[in-house]
């Protein structure tokens, strides 16, 4: 770690006894600190920007900012969304925050993480988010419970995921504002820029903190028909014509989003940021065994540990402190190294409940006073499991020379696209970074056992709705998305949620195939979609022959038959405070088990009552 920002750690105490005086002295500079903007993407690789070298895709206002502004070149993320945002929010690896998948209960950040949010907050900002968290649908890890005062955004990793609203399709959808089901109209991405800059305007005046997390260009590959067009007369894949204009959007909305902040004359003290969260999805791709699009000369893509699944763009920006220009930083560097550095851009204190962080203070690569940091190396990997597997698709990284796997070793220096393995010719250098590894691994694996926990009873969410989304179980049977649930085809019998109820109680545990605001019967059929040009189909949801459900908590287990036409199936039990584990499903006419999608537990005494 930067040994000034050990410094700051140790510090914290002090600084949080200062007497009320010196608290009102810090308060009356607040209005004098910076605004903070973080743009991130989802699923666009360093090569899907024209400034990269990317001749196809259509991105002038990135291009721009990426010519004025200060260029990390060597920038490194996980190779997939939950992981990176874990990493960016808290400074800290995903392997420590429990957050090693994007799906399974292990795209959860654990309770007693302090996000970015929390350090902005308490330092006096407003603090909003719009857009993905993939952080926790459930108390204690939604956004809003996690540092943000005002947060819009959908469910689970993407618009049309399980945890999301019901049938939304990126168009005139349901999003959760602080919480609540909202609709909004017109395109998402629009809707997410849109939002934040009515958000900027109201703010203006204070310091902020705006994330700004867009789903695009995720799949599905949904888009309005004039982005479409743009390239449609292409030799691409069709879907591949549909991801470029998902970014050319994206690109409009940044475009919008810099002139609000000139014509609001806070640009100057506003550091923006744009990033994306992992190497391109559908930018890089062989079709009918010809290759489409541009990687930057990098192996791997999305969920690879090699450099194209995760060196991504970062461009940053803030004129009023000479973070600008148009200059490169090449020093290795990553996303955990953001929050500390915007904590000394911008003056603030960490809380003493401050756990370790793994990023380091980059301020001065960015402020030109210091051309390294003299970092060793970083890690990073993709797990995509229940329990984490040690060398599991892994890259140790030192300035030029990249670890893979922990047999395969590379000079990008010279071999970019990590093509000439050159292990057995510098064995000393593999042992020591596997040393640095096994140091690394023993550090971050501490807290693999205990799964992030889902609280139960709290007023803080009461009453709490669950999806198999976060089910503990294999992902080849976890229907993560809506379509899953609409063709019934993926079953996540077997699987549990870690839940803990923050009260001992009475309560009510409801279960059912449809989310619950879908109205619709739990054996019900209901109709899908066609897709167009520009939007994926939606499937049609397959009638079931569900006959009884159950509910296991703990030793308890209950189960009760399902009348016709019902749309859920209650059960009500007494349950003493802790952690435990749940898990629910249903019965077929034909005897087999299986996996209830939707549950929903409402606490309805904080005492045990007499139960038929």
């Amino acid at each position: 770690m930067n040994k000034k920002l050990v410094l700051l750690i140790t510090l914290v105490g002090i600084a949080f006894s200062c007497t009320s005086q010196s608290k009102k002295i810090t308060d009356s500079k607040v209005t004098q600190k910076p605004n903070v903007i973080i743009v991130i993407t989802d699923d666009q690789g360093y090569g899907d920007i024209g400034a990269h070298g990317n001749t196809l895709v259509k991105t002038p206002a990135l291009n721009k900012f990426h010519d004025e502004s200060v260029r990390l070149t060597d920038f490194h993320v996980g190779p997939t969304c939950a992981p990176s945002r874990s990493g960016l929010m808290t400074g800290r690896y995903a392997d420590r925050v429990g957050v090693w998948h994007t799906i399974g209960g292990v795209s959860i950040l654990r309770k007693d993480e302090v996000t970015m949010a929390d350090v902005f907050n308490e330092n006096g900002y407003e603090t909003a988010m719009f857009g993905k968290w993939h952080l926790g649908d459930t108390y204690p890890s939604r956004p809003q419970d996690k540092g943000f005062k005002y947060t819009i955004s959908h469910g689970g990793g993407g618009v049309g995921q399980t945890p999301d609203y019901w049938d939304n399709d990126y168009f005139d959808d349901t999003y959760f504002k602080n919480g609540v089901p909202t609709k909004y109209e017109g395109y998402c991405t629009d809707v997410w820029f849109d939002e934040a800059i009515k958000y900027i305007e109201e703010k203006k005046d204070q310091p902020f903190f705006a994330y700004i997390s867009t789903n695009a260009p995720h799949l599905p590959y949904n888009v309005p028909e004039e982005y479409y067009n743009k390239y449609k007369d292409l030799d691409i894949p069709e879907f591949q014509k549909v991801f470029y204009g998902m970014i050319t959007n994206v690109d409009d909305n940044f475009a919008k989003l810099q002139k609000k902040l000139e014509d609001l004359n806070i640009a100057d003290n506003t550091i923006v940021i744009f990033m994306t969260d992992n190497g391109t999805a559908s930018g890089y791709k062989t079709v009918g065994g010809k290759l489409y699009g541009f990687n930057g000369g990098m192996k791997g893509t999305k969920n690879s540990e090699y450099e194209g699944g995760h060196r991504v763009p970062f461009f940053i920006s803030y004129p009023g402190k000479n973070i600008n220009g148009g200059k490169d930083v090449t020093d290795l560097t990553a996303h955990l190294d953001i929050l500390p550095t915007l904590a000394t851009l911008c003056d603030l204190d960490f809380p003493e409940r401050q756990k370790k962080i793994d990023g380091s203070d980059i301020s001065s690569l960015l402020l030109g006073t210091e051309k390294t940091i003299g970092r060793e190396y970083l890690i990073t990997d993709s797990q995509r499991v229940q329990s984490p597997i040690k060398w599991r698709k892994s890259a140790v990284m030192s300035d030029k020379m990249r670890l893979v796997n922990g047999t395969e070793l590379y000079d990008i220096a010279k071999d970019p696209g990590q093509e000439n393995d050159i292990a057995k010719l510098f064995p000393e250098k593999v042992e020591k970074m596997r040393g640095f590894y096994n140091e690394w691994w023993s550090s971050v694996s501490t807290e693999f056992n205990q799964f992030p926990e889902i609280i139960l009873g709290s007023d803080n969410q009461n009453p709490i709705e669950l999806t198999c989304h976060d089910t503990h179980i294999h992902e080849s049977h976890l229907p993560w998305n809506q379509n899953y649930i609409r063709d019934g085809k993926k079953n996540p019998k077997g699987g549990f949620f870690t839940v803990n109820f923050e009260h001992s109680g009475s309560y009510k545990i409801e279960i059912s195939r449809w989310p619950f605001e879908a109205g619709l019967a739990i054996n019900d059929a209901v109709a899908g979609r066609e897709g167009t040009l520009s939007t994926e189909a939606i499937n049609e949801g397959n009638a079931m022959t569900f006959k009884s459900g159950v509910v296991k908590i703990g030793a308890w287990e209950q189960k009760s038959p399902i009348a016709k036409g019902a749309k859920s199936l209650a059960f009500t039990g007494n349950f003493t405070k802790g952690k435990t584990d749940m898990s629910a499903w249903f019965v077929t006419d034909k005897n087999v088990d299986w996996g209830a999608y939707y549950i929903k537990v409402t606490r309805i005494s904080k005492k045990f009552t007499l139960l038929e």
